[in-house]
């Protein structure tokens, strides 16, 4: 899935293009848009992940590819990603981006790997089941755990991402979406 993402995300970049890797990790992704010769930021919130991504990106921030923001609104860029779930963790979705829009050029992008709220292989877990109503309803659920993970139908993050960004594309569609663990969305700057 991984590399799925970082080629879906590599192919919307023009040449050159500046990328911030929001909620970087240990900077894997960073690294790969660093090397295709884009000029990567990196947004990660954790400690212990930054001292990590520190450590993994060492070469690349030594010699300026990859730069550490405190905040995402310290870069203007072509194209934020979120691989593996990041924006599952922000509950209020509009807030978020409307932040990105100060940091997303017009006409560029922001990539995001979500969590599927339709996955059926959930179906065997009661707390999908019990979020089930919500999720027909709403379009979104918390899962009561530590982490108080979100899921959204992708309906609902275009509707936040309205009026500065226009949901382009949901990776996969239709029914391939029920076999999915991720979903894709390609969100487009205004």
């Amino acid at each position: 899935m991984r590399d799925r993402f970082q080629e879906l995300a590599l192919s919307l970049l023009p040449p050159g293009a500046s990328v911030l890797d929001f909620g970087a990790g240990t900077g894997i992704d960073a690294k790969v848009y660093a090397a295709k010769g884009h000029p990567t930021y990196v947004y990660e919130p954790s400690e212990a992940n930054s001292g990590y991504l520190e450590l993994h990106c060492r070469e690349e921030i030594e010699r300026q590819a990859i730069a550490a923001v405190r905040s995402p609104l310290d870069c203007r860029v072509h194209a934020v990603t979120a691989n593996f779930a990041v924006l599952n963790h922000i509950p209020d979705q509009a807030a978020l981006f409307e932040q990105l829009s100060r940091v997303v050029r017009p006409g560029g992008f922001v990539l995001a790997s979500m969590l599927n709220p339709y996955y059926l292989a959930d179906a065997r877990y009661a707390w999908w089941r019990a979020n089930l109503l919500h999720l027909l309803r709403r379009g979104h659920y918390a899962v009561d755990s530590e982490s108080r993970i979100h899921r959204f139908a992708p309906r609902v993050v275009a509707r936040a991402a309205m009026p500065h960004f226009q949901l382009e594309r949901v990776l996969p569609s239709g029914l391939g979406m029920a076999n999915q663990l991720y979903l894709f969305l390609l969100l487009r700057r205004r």
